[in-house]
């Protein structure tokens, strides 16, 4: 055991500084036997820790390593067992109780007595040792052995120290005085006990030497004895002295500490009552402003403003646990509030006043601005009323109630102010767009009386429904095809009043765009004046930190069906109690009449001409532009969005009633077809349409009304041809598609490219069919002889047989060629020249191109000619009676003669 002692000490302990005082080799009770070992252990570092420490040996070497530590101060018992039987188990109670079966039982009593002695020594913690015999605890020590115990113990505890540096080297130095000290031990150790011996002995006589100073040093320490004894006793009188000069101090401090806490008591008391005087004190000037306070003039309003906030701060102070139930404090808010309902409602009564006098005195003044087509300026109502915008506030966050009241006053008398001034200034613009309409009908009072006729017809085609389309858009004059039969006898009349009525159309819509312009740019600034005034005086909110999404208006595509311009975030919008909808709510009472104005004023600009739909879209759609870019809340954005709906709406009907009418299209049967009226007015609203749509943003309307238009200027020109009786087919669709195609390549319209192309397209093969059907007729016997000459060919004979051929000889080749002499050639040309002539009409000048056109045919079917002659009537020396040359004069002479 004392060699496993030694190597625990050198290879666990010594590294962690540790001293091992007691060890026992053990195993768990009850279970497997695996020993190991509990080691006591003190650290050699101070203060001292006593620990118990398991120790097991590795199982992959002969090594040994703790395995488990407990502090010996959360010991709280140890029981043996058995006290007068001889048993090796004993428990352990730390956290739990560990249970241990020493190897033997005089092992377990020696680590038991070492932990009972470390206690002692280092603890003195109430430990209990249950069944322990009381020898090996040594509880019947007197105190004085007491002492000698505990120094036994501390020696055993002791019993093996390591040598420290100057030991070692004392050794060695003895040693090496003595040659046998490694050879012969016990000679070295009876040597080193003689030199002892020795030692002893000249220590004992050098006491015996120093007897007479052993004796003086006993008499010293009598006399210090003495000394202390009397200084004792002084110090037990002072004591006593002390003793009650203890007791005064003490009343001296108690008395002060009472002082200190008055004092205390007296600054949070003055604390209190500074903080209530500071904050729930109304100045006097501030009180007879809330009483009597002018509220008309500059300063008053000012001193009012002041005394305003002052009570609210009073009113508002946050009050401490207790202020409440102070009898100065309760009066003092009872006269707050009552200055607060006297101040709101003198507030609210001047300003009803106000309201009430503003809504009268504005009226005399509405006859001077209708007059000028202009909308009375509110601005200083509005400044005037500005400098009571912070008493508003005060009112909108104390009375409620009064506040609200307020707002509905003002909504009630502005509104029907705005409404008089805003139904006389739509009557004054509706007046003026009347005017032209008047003007316009009274220079067409001046023309001849059978174009007058004519116009009357015009417009009763439209029926009964009394509207004035027909009589100043050139699209709905396509009506007038029904009256083609009256067109050789007022031909001349006629011109003159389209040219009339043409000039009329673009100053009439000039100044309709100048009337419709200036009715939205009235409307715009009072509309966005008053919304700010709004907000600025009854302190609403328009723009919040976080803005839901608005509703927009619905708009209608040009199918008819109409398409939302609602984003989905809308039903996420704020209720109606937010400010901004309280802005919103208060400019449709305001303003409740200019939807219906202006949806009238539409009406009747629509009414006028439907052409004037256009100018209404272009600038409707600005005004809804530049209103959505300064505020897209704004009440003005919201209603002109709505009114661009109904704009937009007529203007689809104004398209879909031009298509409906290309459709009800009549021609005559007996004058020549020419250039469609609907044609020549799908031209002039494309120029008039580009013209106004330059710088619109709302270019998507129009370029779709072209796209429907030109389709059914296409489908309808087709069924125009398919029915012409006078004039062919392929005369109409060259002449119109001609005319489609020139416009659209003048005005260069985006959308239409492809329209422009398929244009081109249909002239060209119509003149070409025309052309190749027309010239058929000069050489009709020749046509004939030679498609038999192809027809032999394409049966199979071969082409140098052909002239064998009874029906297809030389002879009969030579008679029908001179019955086709120059002559007789240019003669038959000359007819076609005027068939042509009697089938194109003048104004598209479309007649050098078709002769021009069938110049190169003629010469294609000559050659053509010529070819098959030499091919199936080789060496006869047969050729037509006219050359080329004599061709080219033909239709030189005779495009020169007419």
């Amino acid at each position: 055991m004392t060699a496993i002692k030694h190597a625990l000490q050198r290879d666990i302990f010594t590294p962690n500084d540790e001293r091992l005082l007691g060890i026992v080799n053990v195993c768990k009770a009850g279970k497997k036997k695996k020993n190991c070992f509990l080691c006591a252990t003190v650290t050699t570092e101070r203060p001292v820790q006593v620990k118990v420490v398991k120790v097991k040996k590795s199982d992959k070497g002969d090594f040994y390593k703790r395995q488990q530590t407990w502090e010996l101060r959360d010991l709280t018992e140890v029981d043996a067992k058995d006290a007068s039987k001889e048993n090796p188990e004993f428990d352990l109670h730390f956290e739990k109780v560990y249970r241990w079966v020493a190897s033997s039982t005089a092992e377990k009593n020696s680590f038991i007595s070492c932990i009972w002695k470390l206690n002692q020594r280092y603890l003195r913690k109430k430990v209990e040792f249950v069944n322990v015999s009381s020898q090996l605890l040594e509880e019947s020590v007197p105190s004085g052995e007491s002492q000698s115990v505990a120094g036994g113990d501390e020696d055993a505890l002791d019993d093996y120290q390591e040598l420290s540096t100057r030991e070692e080297q004392d050794i060695e130095g003895m040693m090496e005085m003595c040659e046998y000290a490694v050879s012969n031990a016990e000679a070295f150790a009876e040597q080193l006990s003689r030199e002892l011996q020795v030692l002893d002995g000249a220590n004992i006589q050098s006491i015996m030497a120093s007897e007479k100073q052993v004796n003086i040093l006993m008499q010293l320490l009598d006399e210090a004895l003495g000394e202390v004894d009397t200084i004792e006793g002084k110090l037990s009188s002072y004591e006593e002295m002390l003793q009650s000069v203890k007791e005064q101090m003490d009343q001296i401090s108690q008395s002060n500490r009472l002082i200190q806490i008055s004092n205390t008591n007296n600054v949070k008391l003055l604390d209190e009552i500074q903080f209530l005087v500071n904050y729930m004190d109304l100045s006097k000037g501030h009180v007879r402003a809330l009483q009597e306070g002018d509220l008309t003039s500059p300063k008053g309003i000012e001193a009012c403003i002041n005394a305003s906030e002052a009570l609210s701060q009073c009113m508002n102070v946050a009050l401490r646990p207790g202020h409440g139930k102070l009898m100065a404090v309760t009066q003092q808010q009872l006269l707050f509030a009552e200055l607060r309902d006297t101040f709101a409602r003198r507030l609210t009564n001047h300003l009803n006043n106000v309201f009430v006098h503003q809504g009268h005195d504005q009226s005399s003044t509405l006859s001077q601005h209708t007059a000028e087509m202009s909308l009375p300026k509110h601005s200083p109502l509005h400044r005037d009323l500005l400098r009571y915008s912070k008493l508003m506030e005060w009112l909108k966050n104390t009375h409620r109630e009064k506040y609200e009241g307020l707002s509905r006053t003002y909504v009630d008398y502005m509104s029907r102010l705005y409404e008089r001034e805003i139904k006389d200034f739509f009557e004054v613009a509706k007046i003026k767009m009347a005017g032209t309409t008047k003007e316009a009908k009274g220079k067409f009072a001046t023309l001849p009386r059978k174009e007058s006729a004519l116009k009357q017809e015009t417009e009763s085609l439209h029926g009964s429904s009394g509207k004035l389309t027909g009589s100043t858009s050139s699209l709905n004059k396509l009506t007038v095809q029904g009256a083609n039969s009256r067109r050789s006898q007022s031909s001349s009349l006629l011109d003159m009043g389209n040219m009339s009525a043409s000039d009329l159309d673009v100053a009439d819509r000039t100044k309709f765009d100048k009337i419709f312009e200036q009715v939205l740019s009235e409307l715009e600034p009072l509309c966005l004046a008053e919304q700010d005034f709004i907000s600025k005086f009854f302190k609403l909110q328009q723009h919040p930190t976080v803005t839901p999404p608005l509703a927009q208006p619905e708009t209608e595509d040009t199918d008819g069906g109409t398409q939302s311009r609602i984003p989905p975030q809308a039903e996420h919008r704020q209720s109606l109690s937010s400010e901004k909808d309280l802005v919103r709510l208060m400019m449709n009472k305001i303003f409740q009449s200019i939807e219906t104005e202006l949806n009238s004023l539409i009406a009747l600009g629509d009414k006028i001409d439907s052409f004037n739909s256009l100018y209404m879209l272009v600038k409707m759609s600005h005004h809804v532009w530049t209103a959505e870019n300064v505020d897209p809340a704004s009440y003005l954005s919201t209603t002109l969005g709505n009114v661009l709906v109904t704009v937009k709406r007529n203007f689809d009907k104004c398209i879909s009633g031009q298509i409906r009418q290309m459709e009800e299209v009549k021609i005559s049967k007996k004058s020549k077809v020419g250039i469609l009226l609907f044609v020549a007015g799908f031209e002039e609203f494309a120029e008039l349409a580009e013209t106004i749509f330059r710088v619109a943003e709302r270019r998507g309307d129009l370029d779709k009304a072209y796209v429907k238009l030109i389709r059914a200027v296409f489908v309808n020109v087709e069924k125009v041809a398919n029915e012409s009786q006078k004039t062919p087919r392929d005369v109409v669709m060259m002449e119109n598609f001609h005319h489609i195609f020139s416009t659209l390549s003048r005005l260069k319209i985006s959308c239409l490219e492809a329209e422009r192309r398929e244009a081109k397209h249909k002239y060209t093969d119509h003149l070409q069919s025309y052309v190749i059907n027309s010239l058929g007729q000069p050489l009709e016997k020749l046509n004939h002889f030679f498609e038999g000459v192809e027809a032999r060919v394409a049966q199979g004979v071969r082409e140098e047989e052909v002239s064998y051929q009874l029906a297809f000889n030389k002879q009969e080749l030579r008679k029908v060629i001179k019955e086709y002499p120059g002559k007789e050639v240019k003669k038959g040309l000359d007819n076609l020249y005027k068939k042509v002539d009697k089938h194109l009409c003048e104004e598209e000048s479309l007649l050098q191109v078709v002769w021009h056109s069938m110049q190169d045919e003629f010469i294609r079917q000559y050659k053509h000619f010529e070819d098959l002659i030499g091919r199936c009537y080789p060496g006869s020396g047969i050729t037509m009676e006219f050359t080329i040359g004599d061709m080219l004069e033909y239709f030189s002479s005779i495009a020169q003669s007419h």
